[in-house]
């Protein structure tokens, strides 16, 4: 049996960005992933995107928090640049010219770069949109690629030459406390104890909390569907940003001279390996051939991931209200890509007992927004 100060249930880049600023500060860290390669679920099948104006207002702080790390990473943490040129496209179709107003705005409130953009516009830039439905568009040309893997096994390297250690195949069975620690049992009878646990385990976190005997928060995973498309001869959508349109019912992204589609389907499902369904692909395509002239015959590959939430939308990084050994952090919905530096050295400055970090605090980032006892949380753990 080994005895960390902290035991991880989870090696998604939650888990892992956690981890490793927990072993920058000192403490023996051990990250217990159920799967053989760590980010096989939500991680994995991100198709992320950095922008300081996407999400709720904490999730814009945090992302902001992120920002430093993401352009300028530790020496050693990768090779390859984190963050690359992509930009967004939010368009509008008639009736929502206030939410196309509200996200000028308020982008340019928070020190976006903003560029309003007329039907004309939008079609020089991309020409296959279908323009007649549409009345406006925001742009924001500083929103950027992530690559997920770069960021995500740099903290693994650098987590393990801190002296970390990865399980992978940890299968939790059952979790114990016993003088004061916690003991974790895995499914192939391998035994793990800490003094604190980080529930990191992002669909599964309310599983993990059952084991452990902890009340769960409710969260609940959601299905993204994404599907391959090629373009029609003569189209080279290379340099094209992210177009998205503002009711969330679609966006797409130049993907290897092809485009990645989704119709930004969040629909509620148990946690499990998921798969794309049939019907998802289905509307991916009609939408898609709706908005634009693009005439799908035959989509490409396609796969779907989950993204977690709890009642209020708002992820948790709090020791439990009971039980102050126990550590959720979870629920960054489809948000946790790009803000995992932040939510990372967030979890670890609280573990350690150190509050929230100045330059989270000069953010306006406090504890009550991230508490697991918040108010907003009670309609998820009732239902």
């Amino acid at each position: 049996m080994t005895h960390s100060d902290i035991l991880i249930i989870g090696g998604g880049i939650a888990g892992m960005s956690a981890a490793f600023f927990l072993a920058k500060a000192g403490k023996s860290v051990t990250v217990l992933e159920r799967e053989d390669q760590p980010g096989y679920h939500s991680t994995g099948r991100s198709a992320a995107l950095y922008s300081e104006t996407y999400g709720p207002k904490i999730i814009r702080k945090m992302s902001t928090a992120s920002r430093e790390f993401l352009l300028s990473p530790p020496d050693g943490f990768t090779e390859n640049p984190i963050l690359t040129p992509r930009g967004i496209i939010m368009t509008a179709a008639p009736g929502e010219e206030a939410k196309l107003d509200a996200i000028l705005t308020e982008g340019r409130v928070n020190g976006a770069n903003f560029v309003e953009l007329s039907p004309a516009q939008l079609k020089e830039m991309i020409p296959v949109i279908n323009t007649d439905n549409v009345v406006g568009a925001a742009h924001e040309p500083d929103a950027m690629d992530m690559d997920v893997h770069a960021l995500h096994w740099g903290f693994i390297r650098q987590f393990k030459s801190m002296g970390g250690t990865l399980v992978t195949k940890a299968n939790v069975h059952t979790i114990t406390k016993t003088d004061g620690a916690w003991d974790v049992t895995l499914a192939n009878g391998d035994h793990h104890r800490g003094d604190i646990i980080v529930n990191a385990a992002g669909a599964w976190v309310d599983d993990i909390a059952t084991k452990a005997g902890v009340a769960p928060l409710g969260i609940v995973p959601k299905r993204r569907t994404a599907v391959m498309v090629d373009l029609p001869a003569g189209i080279n959508a290379h340099g094209w940003p992210l177009v998205a349109t503002i009711d969330e019912t679609l966006y797409f992204k130049e993907d290897a001279g092809r485009l990645l589609v989704s119709p930004a389907d969040t629909t509620p499902t148990e946690p499990h390996d998921v798969q794309p369904e049939e019907l998802d692909i289905a509307i991916t395509i009609d939408r898609l051939m709706t908005y634009t002239n693009i005439e799908v015959r035959r989509p490409g590959e396609s796969w779907a991931g989950l993204r977690s939430f709890f009642a209020d939308g708002d992820p948790v990084s709090d020791f439990d209200p009971r039980d102050s050994s126990f550590y959720w952090l979870a629920g960054q919905g489809g948000y946790g890509i790009q803000t995992a530096p932040a939510m990372g050295e967030y979890a670890a400055s609280i573990l350690c007992g150190n509050g929230v970090p100045a330059h989270m605090q000069k953010l306006g980032v406090a504890k009550d927004a991230l508490s697991a006892a918040r108010p907003s949380l009670a309609k998820g753990k009732s239902s």
